[in-house]
């Protein structure tokens, strides 16, 4: 994340009653509109993609073991992956 120079974006008096609370600290101003997460980034579309490949795999005969080792997963988090692919799949099936 970048920061921004107050100086350069806020007028002076708004700054100068910024500082009566917080002098000379960094501070965050949340966005008025909430962002999806992921959605600045390929990690979402990522995740599904490794998430379908397990699933497929998973199909085809592999172990959750294996699948774990290869993905550097516990063995929890490919049986949770596997569960909730499987029940999206039957979502769109329906």
């Amino acid at each position: 994340m970048s920061y921004i120079r107050a100086e350069d974006v806020l007028p002076k008096k708004l700054i100068e009653t910024i500082q009566q609370y917080v002098d000379g600290k960094a501070i965050y101003i949340p966005s008025k509109q909430k962002k999806a997460w992921g959605s600045d980034t390929n990690t979402r579309s990522d995740l599904l993609e490794r998430n379908r490949q397990i699933y497929e795999a998973f199909q085809a005969g592999e172990t959750v073991e294996t699948l774990a080792k290869m993905h550097s997963l516990t063995t929890k988090s490919v049986q949770r992956i596997i569960r909730k692919t499987k029940g999206s799949e039957a979502k769109r099936g329906s």
